[in-house]
């Protein structure tokens, strides 16, 4: 039989092991967390297998998406929606499954159980006039220098329809590097700033390419 002493111990070491457990979840969800890269959208700058920490301190004090900040969003719901569906004149990914109630929504954003993230480089700016033409990005009409591109590499539809787009605010256009297996801005549109979860902060795997992530 447990004796008063025995017990209190086992409940001492629950207890240390809730807490352990709460800290861990708080860490990930505000401040870092690692991923591995699991796609080929981002070559040659990530590619699979790729071991990262994430910046998760991007969301937690709201700051601004930069220029060719590699970032992770939720997956929007239209990201498979058909083109004849999509309408050229909306420009904004949809956002149509998010979880009612409380418990899931700490299921589906706090343990991320059955949430799918992307990870793609920010392109365009809230306010921006961005177009793809022959091959190549043009912001305000000026061409975007990218030299994190494959060199034969050019930027085409990605078979979608967005491809000349006011940015509205509140919104970014991302792409991935490896732009003819990517599925991005291009296809679902631009992604609200609020559905952004961390940027990339640096890369711990492979060794042989350890560090800051550009």
């Amino acid at each position: 039989m447990l004796n008063i002493s025995n017990l209190k111990n086992i409940i001492s070491w629950i207890l240390y092991i809730i807490i352990a457990i709460i800290i861990a979840l708080l860490i990930r969800y505000f401040f870092v967390t690692p991923t591995v890269v699991k796609n080929v959208s981002m070559k040659p700058t990530l590619i699979e297998n790729n071991r990262l920490i994430l910046n998760r301190a991007f969301r937690t004090f709201h700051k601004e998406p930069q220029r060719f900040q590699i970032v992770t969003f939720e997956a929007p719901s239209n990201y498979n929606t058909p083109n004849y569906e999509m309408d050229i004149n909306d420009v904004v990914a949809k956002y149509n499954n998010e979880p009612k109630g409380i418990f899931r929504k700490f299921i589906y954003y706090v343990l991320e159980i059955n949430k799918v993230s992307y990870i793609k480089r920010v392109i365009g700016l809230p306010g921006e006039h961005l177009k793809i033409y022959d091959g190549k990005v043009y912001i305000n009409d000026e061409l975007l220098t990218e030299d994190y591109l494959a060199n034969n590499i050019y930027t085409t539809s990605g078979n979608g329809i967005y491809t000349d787009v006011i940015i509205p605010d509140g919104y970014v256009f991302v792409m991935g590097d490896n732009r003819p297996q990517s599925s991005d801005s291009r296809k679902f549109g631009c992604i609200p700033i609020e559905k952004i979860e961390s940027s990339v902060s640096f890369r711990f795997w492979p060794l042989n390419v350890f560090g800051k992530v550009h």
